[in-house]
């Protein structure tokens, strides 16, 4: 019954994305599912019965269009967090027997009182069939709905910190993808790179060549969605730029004389399990695997897009300025370009895209970009964080930044998000966990001595 109930759910989203068979949420059916959600925290009627009532939910949930969604979600969010009563109460408990033999026992009263009843609609969400893939899409909802209602805020922690417990690495199983592989999976890879468009099938092909390895990561309750692709080329160099790593025309590359695995493409597929991290080791599990394939595999290092270092310096044109030197500025001014502030030379690069055709123009501005690229790494700050995302990502791993690119991406993307700058992320095998652990306790960029050298103090 439950399998039935969530199939025939989960068989209407292609009718609900078409705009057909939405349900409206009316006052009725809001209270009916009040009554199936405190059923459901309650546990009445068993685990059976539970399940059955959660397929229902899910089923319910799947036919509402947009406005239904969110009052549901927004039923759960205000409905059933903890009960402030019963925390007020077991708070008092534990002050009182602070110091005292009962003192252990209160605090078990109080993390019991103070634990959300969100939290047991949500496990009970991810017990039925197709239930975790349910959850994922229902935070792309919450996710939507969050922009403009904050009062969602605390259902979207709650699930998050669910997704991240149920999607940590060790569940997650490593698959090679290759030509042969199902037309289905290939098409969702096509799909869903993020970074590099795949152009073609011939461009498909190529990158699942002899010299090319591709990895997905997939979760147990979702053997058929893919979690997140890893794209890679076996080289015998660190790769500079991408146009040349995706050349069709290129010959094929030896791969027993590799020495370089180098992670060009990283995408996520799942846009539910935003801010869900899949662990400090993703990308180790791919190496060790490389590693077993072709043990003369000595450099490991990825060919990454910068993709907010350009819209970061318009917003700090300071930084941008301390970037030129005075040597910037004599090349510069030899090719009579005016008005050398910080705001302008952006409104040179924003308006005039064909400056990378200017031989002149690109060699005087290599200088201070890379420079400000470098600065942009090391020390721009977000909440704490790196600012850029795929920075985060990679020191997370347990990567350095090794090197930047000059006009390692010239395609328009490339241009207009880091001035077609690249940067290689070095994963050292012998480093990996103690960057990994440098990173998390103090926030520290590892980074090589070249890079280093090129922030302008």
């Amino acid at each position: 019954m439950v399998n039935n109930l969530v199939s025939r759910g989960l068989s209407t989203v292609r009718r609900i994305v078409s705009g057909k068979d939405d349900v409206d949420l009316s006052p009725r059916l809001l209270d009916k599912i009040r009554t199936q959600l405190t059923e459901c925290v309650e546990g009445l009627g068993g685990e059976v019965s539970a399940r059955q009532r959660a397929a229902r939910l899910a089923h319910t949930y799947l036919q509402l269009d947009d406005e239904g969604r969110h009052a549901f979600l927004k039923l759960i969010a205000l409905e059933f967090g903890p009960n402030p009563k019963q925390v007020a109460k077991a708070h008092e408990s534990y002050q009182a027997a602070v110091g005292t033999a009962k003192q252990w026992d209160a605090e078990a009263g109080l993390r019991m009182a103070m634990r959300s009843r969100r939290i047991r609609i949500l496990t009970q969400f991810n017990a039925i069939p197709q239930g975790v893939k349910f959850l994922v899409d229902m935070r792309v909802d919450l996710l939507r709905f969050l922009k403009q209602d904050n009062e969602l805020q605390a259902l979207d922690r709650e699930l998050e910190n669910r997704l991240s417990a149920w999607f940590d690495v060790g569940f997650l199983e490593l698959q090679r993808i290759t030509w042969n592989s199902p037309a289905a999976l290939l098409e969702k890879l096509v799909e869903y790179e993020a970074v590099h468009e795949i152009r073609s099938w011939q461009d498909l092909k190529n990158r699942l060549d002899s010299d090319r390895r591709c990895y997905a990561f997939f979760h147990p309750r979702m053997p058929a969605e893919p979690l997140i692709f890893v794209e890679v080329a076996l080289t015998d160099r660190l790769a500079d730029n991408v146009q040349s790593l995706l050349d069709e025309n290129a010959p094929v590359f030896d791969a027993g004389k590799a020495d370089s695995a180098i992670f060009y493409s990283i995408s996520n597929t799942q846009v539910g399990l935003r801010g869900v991290s899949f662990g400090n080791f993703l990308l180790k599990r791919v190496i060790e695997d490389l590693q077993r394939d072709f043990p003369k595999l000595h450099n490991f290092a990825t060919l990454s897009p910068i993709p907010l270092l350009r819209e970061w310096a318009v917003k700090n044109p300071q930084a941008v300025a301390e970037a030129f030197l005075p040597g910037d500025l004599k090349k510069l001014g030899t090719l009579e370009i005016k008005g050398l502030d910080a705001p302008e030379i952006n409104a040179v690069l924003a308006g005039q895209p064909e400056w990378v055709e200017h031989a002149a123009l690109a060699d005087a501005l290599k200088g201070p970009l890379t420079r400000i690229a470098a600065g942009y790494l090391l020390e721009a700050r977000q909440k704490g964080k790196p600012y850029d995302p795929v920075a985060r990502f990679h020191l997370g791993n347990g990567a350095r930044v090794e090197r930047l690119n000059w006009l390692g991406d010239t395609s328009a993307k490339g241009l207009a998000q880091s001035w077609g700058l690249m940067v290689n992320y070095l994963y050292d095998p012998d480093a990996i966990e103690r960057n990994v652990e440098t990173f998390a306790r103090e926030q520290r960029v590892a980074a090589s001595s070249a890079i280093r050298r090129q922030v302008r103090r």
